[in-house]
């Protein structure tokens, strides 16, 4: 079994899994290094340059892990609201909705 799933099905992507959980720890990492890096990095301080890289890199691994679940969960959504605007538009034209 691998430690990180990068092909998911709709239903399965919308539950919470360890990919999550992994998302939500390392986003936390990033984004304080990123604003300690920034900061640093504008005084001119070599280990800004060098915690700002490490936080890109998470950021990175970040949305790796995390971007195939929310596209398949953006893909079934694009679907069911495709036949939701379909259904609409018979509605607003008065149009038989079996037919």
């Amino acid at each position: 079994m691998k430690l990180i799933k990068r092909h998911w099905k709709p239903g399965e992507a919308d539950d919470w899994t360890r990919e999550d959980w992994i998302t939500i720890i390392i986003s936390s990492i990033a984004y304080i290094l990123l604003t300690i890096g920034i900061g640093l990095s504008l005084l001119l301080q070599t280990r800004g340059f060098i915690i700002l890289g490490a936080g890109i890199l998470l950021t990175i691994l970040m949305h790796w892990i995390i971007d195939p679940k929310l596209k398949s969960i953006s893909t079934d959504y694009e679907a069911r609201q495709k036949e939701y605007l379909i259904e609409l538009e018979k509605t607003t034209r008065w149009e038989d909705l079996n037919g």
